[in-house]
């Protein structure tokens, strides 16, 4: 049967088994019997909509596009009308799978009488973060605001900002100020990127998509995540001003994930180059996932998956909960070492990689060894308080470097993320040699409203950021430095040595034993 045949409905229902299984998404008819045993939902999901029309449930959970990027071409079978749609029988609603407890649909957490306040009320961070609880299913909230275990890091990432003190100079011409600076070489209209976060389509069904392109309009770099909701594809060629035919003039990174399957990196790297990805940041700091209780307390919805890694669960819940971020890393390689960074970069079409998770000057050291295989930037961070709870907050670790290695401002560019929610915060970080920040939360948050609501945090920090620098007696945001900073407060807690000269290094451990001897 020739691909551009229209089907009709009585040959597409006789297609209703799990050894010949068809589905129709969007009037197009697939053949999905050999994907069946490898949807992230597992097959029972599939099965229900054999030989029927599946769109309404495709389009709750997966982004558009992605049944493309999943199938082989010769999946497609060819179209069906909407006439002849109208006469295939309806499903009302798919069951649970044999194997899995059936759990309550998530429901948005807003009162039913909830109204979103208007956008222009919103003026910081805090307030779209106030909108998102109400508005959001619970597994988005709990998934997108939860930390590790206690969340000590997740809180002192944002404290820690609040004891830095700024010391302004005065009578300074400050009609005029520039956020101008560039990342990678790459310029930006404000140092400031956001950061790579899953599964965007949770906030609002433009997801990642709403993301590039308000980055596109604010002139801002985007770092794509590899459990992005949409196809990689998908979300480069959004940034493409409607009717045009050029390249996207929109700078995106990709932030990677390696797989267990190593040939699928390169596939995703090959694939990365091929749309014109500027550089790729290589996770470091989530070799397995944080334990995350308020995302394990709630369970998982069967059917999610990555758009660009695929990944997602066969299982609502496990023994150890319904966590979206254990249950969809299960592809993490953790056997991944600095020994492999040459392999990524040749992968990659040797495109600059940005290692992404450091929390101490030893690791940073062993970063600029790294140039020579495409090393060419940092990023201080401990993904938010999500993997390892009672880690260092990142901002100590960029007090920790001019401590132990200040060289490394110099050889590699440093970029920083976590709890930055002012502007007050981005400048200061900047004030401490760091390149350019990442946000990453308050950005899903501002999804409560769409390409509009990034537009708005957009604005708002970059409103924020230039008051302080006016505050501050600065015109040019790449003119920051220490001495405009009172770090007493938090010295205290930085390191003066590496690990390996720890005060306490090669004594108790040694002494207890010869005492109990």
């Amino acid at each position: 049967m020739a691909a551009s045949d229209t089907i009709p409905p009585e040959v597409i229902s006789k297609h209703n088994k799990s050894e010949d299984c068809w589905v129709i998404v969007h009037n197009k008819v697939y053949d999905v019997t050999s994907f069946l045993e490898k949807h992230p939902g597992g097959p029972h999901i599939i099965l229900q909509y054999a030989g029927l029309d599946a769109t309404t449930a495709y389009d709750e959970v997966h982004a558009p596009g992605i049944i493309e990027e999943s199938l082989p071409k010769e999946a497609y079978k060819g179209s069906i009308s909407d006439s002849d749609l109208e006469r295939l029988p309806k499903l009302d609603k798919p069951t649970a799978s044999p194997d899995q407890s059936s759990a309550p649909e998530p429901e948005s957490s807003a009162p039913k009488s909830y109204e979103k306040p208007l956008l222009d009320s919103l003026i910081n961070v805090y307030d779209f973060e106030a909108v998102a609880e109400k508005l959001f299913s619970p597994k988005a909230w709990a998934f997108y605001s939860g930390a590790a275990t206690d969340l000590y890091t997740h809180r002192l990432n944002s404290s820690l900002y609040s004891r830095i003190w700024l010391r302004p100079r005065i009578l300074r011409n400050v009609k005029t100020v520039s956020t101008q600076s560039s990342i990678l070489g790459f310029p930006t209209s404000l140092p400031l990127f956001v950061a790579p976060a899953a599964m965007a389509r949770l906030a609002h069904p433009d997801g990642e998509l709403a993301m590039a392109r308000a980055c596109r309009d604010e002139d801002i770099v985007q770092v794509i995540s590899t459990n992005a909701s949409f196809p990689l594809a998908q979300i480069v060629r959004s940034s493409i001003p409607e009717g045009s035919q050029e390249s996207p003039a929109q700078i995106f990174f990709l932030q990677l994930y390696v797989n267990v399957s190593r040939q699928q990196t390169v596939n995703l790297l090959k694939h990365t180059q091929e749309l014109g990805v500027k550089a790729i940041f290589v996770t470091v700091d989530a070799p397995i996932a944080g334990k995350r209780e308020s995302d394990e307390r709630i369970a998982f919805d069967t059917s999610l998956s990555s758009g660009i890694s695929g990944a997602g669960s066969k299982n609502a819940t496990d023994t150890k909960g319904g966590g979206i971020g254990r249950l969809m890393g299960s592809y993490v390689d953790c056997t991944l070492t600095w020994d492999d960074i040459p392999w990524i970069h040749s992968a990659s079409g040797e495109l600059p990689l940005v290692i992404k998770g450091i929390q101490t000057a030893a690791d940073a050291k062993k970063a600029i060894q790294h140039t020579r295989h495409g090393v060419r930037g940092i990023m201080l961070s401990n993904h938010g308080g999500r993997s390892l709870d009672t880690s260092q907050p990142a901002i100590i670790t960029l007090l920790e470097m001019w401590k132990v290695c200040p060289e490394i401002f110099e050889a590699l560019e440093v970029y920083i993320d976590g709890g930055i929610h002012r502007g007050t915060d981005v400048v200061k970080a900047l004030a401490l040699g760091a390149t350019a920040v990442g946000v990453g939360r308050s950005f899903l948050y501002s999804l409560a409203y769409g390409q509009e609501g990034m537009h708005r945090m957009i604005k708002i920090y970059r409103d924020e950021v230039e008051v302080t620098l006016r505050m501050l007696g600065i015109t040019d945001i790449n003119d920051l430095h220490p001495g405009l900073l009172n770090t007493r407060d938090i010295d205290r807690l930085v390191p003066d040595e590496d690990g390996q000269r720890h005060p306490y290094a090669g004594r108790g451990r040694n002494v207890i034993r010869s005492a109990k001897l």
